[in-house]
């Protein structure tokens, strides 16, 4: 497991626990506003703002919360001025980064990255200088804390409906599919009642780079600057870093 699989497990693992929940609901808020105000407030109408609104209660974003974000985005609320963005960049050991991001104000959010990366070894790169490495597919998470889902016959359920690979995460399976049949693989997993906790879009890389110490310790401090950044929704990465790098930054 590598790259934005890691990322993706210790992150969600983080969120569950965090603290800090007030920016994480504050990110998922902006995020479903943006999918009401470009598809429209009805989920089943709007498959983008049904894969926000299922992110956000998987992450426990209470559903009045939800509720405001969906009528700031039709309008009934004022919602401000949100736009969503990419940004690029490399980290240490020369890794690729590609942010999603939603703001109210670019060039603040321009700022405050390229502030981030430059303090953590990286730097802030121009449209299109990593993107070329990554390739958008869709993602469906199914809930395996109970023990319920075979690993195999989920495998070939997948496999049946179009899916193209499956992770084994922190209590979770990973269904990558190609980006065009993401909601046709979910009807599919739906249709054998797999517990489908999420979908959405990610990025994945066939060309990883490895890190170890010293630019490994400085990577992971670049992701959690970045990931503590307001405007970022998502991070994915064409690294791979050992184990044992992760337990020493946890551990510090």
């Amino acid at each position: 497991m590598a790259g934005h699989s890691q990322w993706a497990n210790r992150k969600h693992r983080k969120q569950r626990q965090d603290k800090k929940r007030a920016k994480i609901f504050s990110k998922m808020a902006r995020r479903i506003t943006v999918a009401a105000r470009k598809g429209g407030g009805d989920p089943e109408l709007n498959p983008t703002l049904r894969m926000a609104m299922e992110k956000a209660l998987s992450l426990g974003v209470p559903k009045d919360n939800i509720e405001r974000a969906v009528k700031r985005g039709t309008g009934e609320l004022d919602g401000g001025k949100l736009e969503e963005l990419q940004y690029e960049g490399y980290g240490p050991g020369g890794v690729g980064l590609l942010l999603d991001i939603v703001t109210d104000n670019r060039n603040r959010t321009a700022s405050e990255l390229r502030h981030a990366f430059s303090e953590h070894g990286g730097n802030l790169g121009e449209q299109g200088c990593v993107q070329w490495m990554f390739t958008r597919k869709g993602k469906i998470v199914i809930d395996a804390e109970n023990g319920e889902v075979d690993e195999d016959e989920l495998l070939l359920s997948a496999a049946d409906g179009g899916a193209e690979d499956l992770n084994r995460l922190d209590g979770t399976f990973e269904v990558l599919t190609p980006s065009d049949q993401l909601m046709q693989v979910r009807a599919a997993l739906e249709e054998h009642d797999y517990p489908v906790q999420s979908s959405d879009f990610t990025y994945i890389t066939d060309n990883y780079v490895h890190v170890a110490g010293r630019d490994a310790q400085r990577l992971l401090r670049l992701l959690d600057a970045l990931e503590d950044q307001d405007d970022v929704q998502e991070i994915y990465g064409n690294f791979d870093i050992d184990e044992s790098e992760w337990q020493k930054y946890e551990a510090s």
